[in-house]
């Protein structure tokens, strides 16, 4: 298996219970973590919209060559 291609199948995890990591109460969970009230709070609560950002274009500095080693001269 090459290296950063591991598969997790959530359904091979049954929900085991366990306190939420965030408020304590007891849930059933396949993975540690907030439960689904908190989940749904923090969602309602820190909810982003997207928007469009414009930035400025890349230019790069005048002192940087872009292929230092290929035009080396030996």
């Amino acid at each position: 298996m090459p290296l950063g291609c591991i598969r997790v199948d959530a359904d091979d995890f049954r929900p085991v219970a366990m306190p939420c990591l965030r408020c304590g109460a007891e849930a059933m969970l396949r993975f540690a973590g907030p439960c689904a009230a908190c989940v749904h709070e923090l969602r309602s609560t820190f909810r982003g919209e997207a928007r469009v950002i414009e930035g400025d274009d890349y230019v790069p500095k005048m002192h940087v060559t872009p292929n230092a080693v290929a035009a080396k001269d030996d």
